[in-house]
């Protein structure tokens, strides 16, 4: 009842008051991204909801256009654009996943919407963490973000699937706000991507042999 109507409810209200007072910063953001560098405002990247169902995930860009091309000259950080380090640092870039929300793609709080490409790797039992909506922030988020292992972030991804209530939920959402302003571990680069994937490439391997 929770997950499937209360939840939902609360998810869609929140998010369209959010857009609508929102709207003014978010106008500004837009504009500002747009005079740096004259790219697209938002970026778009494919991620695995519920169900293991791929949908794109929408955020503001913070890195520069064509990133791919100058990545071999650039280091990650050199890549970020001035306004992209701001809206970072502030967790503004965010706010355009409250129309994946508003689309039922996502919700607040739940596991965090990983790229495809992790779940080629994952055992039936990891895969359950796609059994609720992902999150803009989750249970692996507040203990840790990306400075625990791939395999703890799942652990608690799925101890949220199998706990998922209105006061767990609360709860994350207070100590999201806390974790925005301490900003710890909160990216990860794609060096550490592929370190994860690897992680999990060696895991389905061992278990293959097993």
């Amino acid at each position: 009842m929770y997950q499937h109507v209360i939840k939902r409810l609360f998810d869609f209200i929140l998010a369209l008051v959010l857009l609508i007072l929102a709207a003014i910063p978010m106008a500004i953001v837009a504009i500002c991204i747009k005079i740096e560098d004259g790219g697209p405002v938002i970026y778009k990247s494919k991620r695995m909801g519920k169900g293991c169902k791929v949908f794109n995930t929408y955020k503001f860009r913070s890195m520069k256009v064509n990133r791919e091309e100058l990545h071999s000259n650039l280091t990650h950080e050199q890549m970020v654009t001035k306004v992209g380090k701001f809206i970072r640092k502030t967790s503004l870039d965010e706010l355009p996943q409250l129309i994946n929300i508003l689309k039922g793609e996502m919700s607040f709080i739940g596991p965090r919407p990983w790229i495809p490409d992790y779940y080629e790797w994952f055992t039936p039992e990891q895969k359950r963490r796609s059994d609720v909506l992902p999150g803009i922030s989750g249970l692996a988020q507040v203990k840790g973000r990306n400075g625990i292992n791939i395999f703890k972030k799942i652990e608690y991804d799925l101890y949220y699937v199998d706990h998922i209530s209105f006061v767990l939920d609360i709860k994350l959402v207070i100590e999201t706000v806390v974790q925005v302003f301490k900003k710890t571990n909160a990216e990860i680069s794609e060096q550490g991507i592929k370190e994860e994937i690897r992680e999990l490439q060696e895991q389905a391997a061992y278990t293959k042999v097993g």
